[in-house]
């Protein structure tokens, strides 16, 4: 059997094992110390005020919606390559969806595909967008902002992929992904084939005081256990709690943070060695007349979650399925990021057929391949050559 080399997996040492066991051994496996201890963490990181962790990078979206008080007979805007979470979490709060087409050499959408987006249905009640940043790397935010706030939209930055990416400003300051420069909050992702995994898990961060004390009520539940802050006359006692709001099991155990936690210590460290093969890639693909990387944007210090070529499979000869098997058959795992959302069946059935060229001519070509720490030269320069045979 062909040992796989899969497109991204997660990186755990010892010191990783050794913060879980220690959390296992103590007296709190979730609602304890750890997980504010992780939020603290990741708002010096990434340069916010708040940070709230929450279950996984879906439920954070969904906190963002609903405490942007986004809802039924709202707009929201959302590129069209992204993965179902993006629009789906819009949905969740009844909101509908106008997806926004991107920049085939990147799959991000642009400051120009927006403002195209918005003249199509500037008669609609639109509400917000949401910034993906695919593969790790951001388009030009102050552009996005600048069309966002013209038409009174709140941003939503989706850094699922985006930990430890840094932008450039215009002005040359250089600022976090999740620093809220640019948007009113940002949400990130955990997940065990991103940068930085927890098994499962999440956060939402802010500048903003009010939305940050809203996150963390809606994450579990709306209990409110301050008298102080309750509505009504009540029973006085350690037990009582108020519920003024309508929230959600959407919490994090310490032992997911306590992983997290050690992770991010290692965050440049991971973003060092996922550059390191990006620019291999890059070099070995660069006289190779099929296969072209995803265009490298000046202003994203890009904390790669994803390697994406794109590929002419006209002159490869060859369909995408068959280069994937080919691949596979050969113990090299690859992945598609992402099938336009415009083109799924739930999509199509609540807006009608839809055609955005930019991200259908980026579907028809985009393929990732492996990346993540650990992954060899020798491993590195099978993948190059099995692709480019």
């Amino acid at each position: 059997m062909v040992n796989m080399i899969p497109y991204g997996r997660h990186s755990i040492d010892q010191s990783d094992i050794d913060a879980v066991v220690q959390v296992l051994q103590g007296g709190w496996l979730t609602c304890g110390p750890i997980v504010e201890t992780f939020e603290q963490k990741l708002e010096k990181i990434v340069n916010a005020k708040y940070a709230i962790a929450c279950s996984n990078g879906t439920t954070a979206l969904h906190l963002a919606m609903v405490v942007l008080s986004i809802g039924v007979g709202d707009v929201v805007l959302v590129p069209a390559i992204t993965f179902l979470a993006s629009a789906n979490a819009a949905r969740y709060v009844g909101a509908d969806v106008v997806f926004v087409d991107v920049d085939p050499s990147t799959g991000l959408m642009t400051a120009e595909t927006l403002e195209a987006a918005i003249f199509q249905c500037k008669d609609r009640p639109l509400k917000a967008v949401i910034n993906v940043h695919l593969a790790g790397q951001c388009e030009n935010l102050e552009a996005i902002q600048r069309v966002a706030k013209k038409h009174d939209l709140l941003i939503i930055e989706d850094a699922a992929h985006a930990i430890g990416t840094i932008y450039t400003y215009e002005g040359g300051e250089r600022h976090s992904i999740g620093s809220n420069a640019f948007s009113d909050v940002t949400t990130f992702s955990f997940h065990p084939v991103k940068t930085i995994a927890m098994g499962e898990g999440g956060a939402v961060t802010t500048n903003d005081p009010e939305i940050a004390k809203n996150l963390k009520l809606l994450r579990s539940h709306g209990m409110i256990r301050n008298s102080s802050e309750w509505e009504e006359e009540a029973e006085s006692g350690p037990w009582y709690y108020e519920m003024q709001e309508l929230g959600f099991n959407y919490r994090i155990s310490d032992i997911n943070c306590a992983l997290g936690l050690s992770q991010l210590e290692k965050l440049d460290k991971f973003k060092d060695e996922r550059s390191k093969i990006v620019e291999f890639y890059d070099s070995q693909f660069i006289n190779c007349p099929h296969i072209t990387p995803l265009k490298k944007i000046k202003c994203s210090d890009t904390a790669w979650h994803l390697y994406v070529v794109c590929i002419d499979f006209d002159i490869l000869g060859q369909t995408r399925a068959e280069v994937m098997i080919k691949l596979k058959e050969n113990g090299i795992g690859t992945q598609v990021h992402y099938i336009p959302l415009h083109k799924q069946p739930y999509y199509k059935k609540l807006s009608g057929e839809r055609t955005l060229v930019g991200a259908e001519e980026y579907y028809a070509k985009c393929l990732s391949l492996p990346l993540y720490v650990g992954l060899s030269l020798s491993e590195q320069q099978e993948v190059v050559k099995i692709l480019s045979a």
